[in-house]
């Protein structure tokens, strides 16, 4: 999504289900001229963190409390929106639309049709499955009857050089007249980031997206996971492969080695389920995504990070 068409008047946005901040701080990234001008989640704990990071507390009360005269006082140009995930997931119930946690954000997109000022520009992010979903049918409806043309994907941060696999659902809708550089690619659901450049999506490319190869070939071209650590080095010598976990000198007068001892994964555990854990190195090009059970199971929650390159046998558990 690109600034107002037209226009050099900063956005106005509202952030819903605004969490830690990663939406406001992935728009502050694309340096689009823009203005937070409320933010709304209901979890005190991110919120507390989201005013630390931002200076702004987001509203913490119930969103399906918001009517449409609250929402056009804001006179917003644009809404990102980032529902629970937890109706679509593929070790959840799948209860799409008849998930309570679904109701708020279905109780907004029917604000939609009454409000005066409706916005220009919508971004909704969820999880794969969401695409498949009775909500997702809600939305693509009600978008479409109040003039919004959609432009939707799943993409994964390997397709950007980021050493994440992490696909997810993405929605782009802009109500008319404004339009997309690649108009032919409305209402489709792509898998490449392609047409976001303006460039086409040929029949050959969508084949080739589903080889093994093309997702090796996006491995090899990733960044290392340490190029995105916070950390500093100790240890002997330039093959010292030992990492502390202080992001900068001030840090580690803050906070001992002995207290950062309480983040390693016992040898025990390691020995005992290693082959079940995805565990990583600071040289990996992937990493998994991290789920709200991390630490609780030993597997499909989020990768572990291993440190030192000696601390077990790595050949009995077959990883790279």
């Amino acid at each position: 999504m690109m600034e107002l068409e037209g226009s050099r008047k900063p956005w106005r946005v509202l952030e819903f289900y605004s969490g830690i901040g990663g939406m406001r701080y992935s728009l502050l990234k694309s340096a689009v001229k823009a203005t937070v001008v409320e933010a709304f989640d209901i979890n005190d704990v991110a919120n507390d963190v989201y005013q630390h990071n931002f200076g702004h507390r987001p509203f913490q009360g119930n969103i399906q409390t918001l009517n449409a005269t609250d929402l056009d006082r804001y006179n917003a140009d644009a809404w990102l929106l980032s529902p629970p995930c937890q109706p679509y997931t593929r070790q959840g119930l799948q209860k799409g639309s008849c998930d309570a946690r679904a109701s708020s954000f279905i109780k907004i997109l029917e604000l939609i049709p009454q409000l005066l000022q409706p916005p220009s520009y919508l971004f909704v992010e969820n999880v794969v499955g969401f695409e498949t979903s009775d909500t997702h049918e809600i939305l693509v409806k009600i978008l479409e009857k109040n003039n919004f043309v959609t432009q939707e994907f799943i993409l994964s941060p390997l397709q950007f050089g980021l050493p994440y696999s992490r696909p997810r659902y993405y929605c782009l809708a802009k109500r008319k007249p404004l339009s997309f550089e690649v108009p032919e690619f409305n209402n489709q659901l792509l898998r490449t980031p392609g047409p976001l450049l303006g460039q086409t999506e040929s029949a050959m490319e969508k084949e080739r997206l589903q080889s093994a190869e093309y997702w090796d070939e996006l491995l090899q071209a990733c960044q290392p996971v340490e190029h995105f650590l916070v950390f500093k080095t100790f240890g002997k010598g330039e093959d010292s492969s030992t990492y502390s976990f202080h992001a900068n000198d001030s840090a580690k007068s803050d906070r001992s080695d002995e207290e950062n001892n309480v983040y390693f994964v016992p040898s025990s555990l390691v020995e005992r389920w290693g082959s079940a854990m995805d565990i990583v190195y600071p040289h990996s090009k992937r990493c998994c995504c991290f789920t709200k059970s991390y630490y609780r199971y030993v597997k499909g929650t989020g990768s572990l990070l291993a440190t030192v390159q000696d601390y077990l046998d790595i050949s009995c558990l077959g990883i790279p």
